[in-house]
């Protein structure tokens, strides 16, 4: 069995993300070709370093991220670092010859995801970001549903990922509302997510109109100093596709009452589907071929029991009618990219997809300052 040395730089939320990918495939995916071997681990903070070295079996621990890059025994490298450090990271990465997976956003701005693009050319490394909704069965199934024609043209659509987390002005800030660290405020964090899924499930972007918008103009940092917000708390986008579609794109860290609220229904003149996170088990559809009749015949919505059905060797553990939850589709986002460097094919959605999105992102920041709609 081949194996495949993985090294993660920075163990926060992310880092041990990814660490819980790599110890359960051979659980969720049996009799794979290839092992990810945890080879070693890098946070700033060493002792962070070393407890995960001793929990999950690292070969190595340290903080000094020149470590992983020399290290012949590590083939990829996980970076789950804050975003302005992603570029650095890519570079080593490319210049010793390691494959990489990436948080999103890609990089701090989209100036620097292109110079990531033009590094990567005439290379053969495997590169993803990592844009997990892609990889839930209901998320899956909404493709393979576009791809059938199944909704006919593409009419219109709306899409948003919300969550509460900003709404009260007394919570200590992190690096994500700190634009010199992060690069961008939600739109970054939650919008590229939903960004891309409009790109993966529509295609690409033609023109929009944005606003964001900062609730609080102060906050205090984890010393408790009130510090200025450049950050967006939320974004407002409307967008028109390439396709023709018009819709709308929300990303918020001040929607009160929600938790993990993605969400997206496209429409199309032969059919719709509609998805929410907080219920992610199901993929609705609904075919406008069928016809109406009395009492509403056999005509509404139909609630698709995507659960865990992935395709095999996935979907045999936990059994495939089980409920899903948020880590699963890390993992198969995880394995999606593990495979392809095993057989050495492009991974998807790769840094240049990563860099497509931050291009939108960065019209959506052009359009908000400038008031007026863009052209992509």
């Amino acid at each position: 069995m081949k194996e495949i040395g993985v090294g993660i730089i920075g163990f926060g939320f992310m880092g041990k993300t990814r660490t819980l990918g790599c110890l359960t495939l051979p659980l969720f995916y049996p009799n794979l070709p290839f092992r990810a071997k945890l080879v070693g681990v890098c946070d700033t903070v060493k002792s962070i370093a070393e407890r995960a070295k001793a929990d999950f079996g690292f070969e190595f621990a340290t903080e000094n991220v020149d470590d992983i890059f020399a290290c012949d025994d590590i083939d990829v490298v996980c970076i789950s670092t804050p975003n302005s450090q992603h570029k650095g990271e890519i570079f080593r990465a490319i210049d010793v010859g390691k494959h990489f997976f990436c948080d999103k956003p890609l990089t701090a701005s989209y100036a620097e995801a292109k110079e990531v693009v033009e590094r990567l050319r005439g290379t053969d490394l495997i590169n993803q970001v990592a844009l997990h909704y892609r990889f839930y069965p209901a998320t899956l199934r909404a493709k393979q549903i576009v791809e059938e024609g199944r909704l006919g043209r593409i009419l219109s659509f709306r899409a948003c990922y919300l969550h509460s987390g900003s709404v009260d002005p007394n919570k200590p800030i992190g690096w994500k509302l700190d634009k010199k660290v992060s690069g961008g405020g939600v739109l970054y964090d939650l919008g590229s997510h939903i960004l891309d899924l409009m790109y993966h499930l529509i295609g690409e972007y033609s023109s929009l109109f944005a606003k964001t918008q900062i609730v609080y103009d102060t906050r205090p940092d984890p010393k408790g100093n009130l510090v200025k917000i450049e950050a967006d708390d939320a974004t407002y986008i409307i967008a028109q596709m390439k396709c023709g579609a018009i819709g709308t794109i929300e990303a918020s860290k001040v929607a009160t009452g929600t938790n993990d609220e993605l969400r997206f229904e496209i429409h199309g003149d032969k059919g719709a589907i509609r998805f929410n996170l907080m219920d992610p088990n199901w993929l609705e559809y609904f075919d406008n071929t069928v016809p109406e009749a009395p009492l509403g015949g056999l005509r509404g919505f139909t609630k698709i029991e995507s659960v865990q059905r992935y395709d095999k060797p996935g979907g045999s553990f936990p059994s495939s009618k089980g409920s899903i939850g948020w880590l699963r589709g890390h993992t198969h986002c995880l394995y999606s990219f593990l495979s392809h460097v095993n057989d050495l094919t492009a991974a998807s959605p790769s840094a240049e997809d990563g860099a497509y999105i931050q291009y939108v992102m960065d019209k959506a920041y052009e359009s908000s300052m400038k008031g007026q709609w863009i052209e992509l």
